[in-house]
């Protein structure tokens, strides 16, 4: 058999025809879907499909009057065996139509989870392979052979963890994980983002932060870049800024002038002051 025979084959197999008794089996779709919908909410038949996959096999769809189901419909699938009369019920389900109202995709909560949604008493689990995370205990590339973050096979070579992790926290370095180099650039991109020099306050601030005597600097590698602000009247008190930004709060912007003074009173001797009745 050719190619373009086999196809014309299985064109015809997925376009079965429609079974006359199964076709006609319409009050018996509207019973079964009756029982297993609430009362009153089956409405009117819409269709039957033909089984594309088997013969003698067809679909009555009914419309749906359920709240909340704007769209949806009601497929009841019967069937009969070969050379016989009796037709049967297979299932009953409700389905979607192709103007149905569905929900949204579901998405991950790791992927839906956005800054500031972290509240009191929630816990935010870290991944082990997070990128933005490193061993804090060997300073090599790569993780300890016992630790978490570790590939499997890799054979434990020199002090133990407890070891290392003990005479770490001796030396004020017990943290188990810090930073790597892609979690310090991607926090200096955000706090780049919100207060850099490109900002609208930044644009038309007098001076950058990184002359203000607000600013508070910062340690290790991000000092040369960022500092934190402590002008409580700042829009960015508390938060990091990037040397480049600035805002109106500088403290060398002005010289705030004093508070005038009302001249002292003047009183003249030398004429009567009238006094009424």
């Amino acid at each position: 058999m050719s190619a373009a025979t086999r196809s014309t084959s299985r064109g015809a197999r997925s376009r079965r025809a429609l079974d006359r008794l199964c076709a006609e089996a319409v009050e018996l779709a509207r019973a079964a879907a009756e029982e297993a919908a609430a009362p009153g909410t089956v409405g009117a038949w819409l269709e039957a499909v033909a089984d594309a996959h088997a013969d003698r096999v067809a679909t009555h769809f009914f419309e749906a009057n359920e709240p909340g189901y704007r769209g949806w419909r009601w497929a009841v699938t019967v069937a009969r065996a070969s050379r016989a009369k009796n037709v049967t019920v297979d299932e009953s389900v409700l389905v979607p139509g192709p103007d149905a109202l569905l929900a949204p995709e579901w998405v991950p909560w790791s992927e839906r989870l956005r800054p500031g949604d972290l509240g009191p008493g929630d816990l935010l689990p870290t991944d082990a392979d997070d990128l933005r995370l490193e061993p804090g205990y060997s300073g090599a590339e790569a993780p300890p052979a016992d630790s978490a973050v570790a590939e499997e096979g890799t054979e434990a070579r020199g002090p133990s963890r407890a070891a290392i992790g003990a005479v770490a926290e001796e030396l004020g370095m017990g943290r188990p994980r810090v930073l790597s180099r892609y979690g310090l650039h991607a926090a200096a991109d955000r706090w780049e983002e919100s207060h850099g020099p490109k900002t609208p306050m930044a644009q038309a601030a007098p001076a950058s932060c990184m002359s203000c005597g607000f600013l508070v600097p910062l340690a290790g590698s991000l000092r040369q870049a960022f500092g934190v602000c402590a002008n409580e009247y700042s829009p960015a008190d508390g938060h990091v800024v990037s040397l480049a930004f600035g805002c109106g709060g500088h403290s060398e912007a002005a010289v705030m002038p004093r508070t005038p003074q009302p001249p002292p009173p003047v009183i003249d001797e030398t004429v009567a002051d009238p006094f009424g009745d």
